[in-house]
């Protein structure tokens, strides 16, 4: 790993290295998100790995993600891998795009989202 790497981050990691988060890079990913929304909070993390503002905030919401006990559902999208997904969720949902974005779905409808430092677990 480069200097530079270390202090603005690879854009080789694609991978969150926590394992609660569920992998979103299909449409049936996408609708499997929705319908579980329907039985539980469900988060969706858009992320772009070219960013180091968006591997930041990433770190923190992981962070108090493990540091929490409630029961919701995570899943992750590298939008720079799944452009075409990222748009449709910001047209399925009727949200604006953005980078870092948590959406909070409940009951197949987007409740909630936010962007950059504004993301956190109180989104919930």
């Amino acid at each position: 790993m480069s200097f530079l790497d270390k202090i603005f981050g690879s854009s080789e990691e694609k991978e969150p290295s926590i394992n609660f988060w569920k992998k979103l890079q299909s449409e049936e990913d996408l609708n499997a998100a929705v319908k579980e929304s329907f039985e539980k909070k469900v988060a969706i993390f858009k992320h772009s790995t070219r960013c180091f503002i968006s591997k930041t905030v990433l770190r923190n919401f992981e962070k108090e993600v493990e540091k929490s006990d409630q029961p919701y559902s995570y899943y992750f999208l590298d939008l720079i891998a799944n452009r075409d997904l990222s748009n449709q969720i910001a047209d399925d949902l009727d949200v604006i795009h953005q980078s870092p974005q948590l959406i909070v779905l409940e009951n197949g409808k987007a409740i909630n989202n936010a962007s950059h430092q504004s993301i956190t677990l109180d989104l919930m």
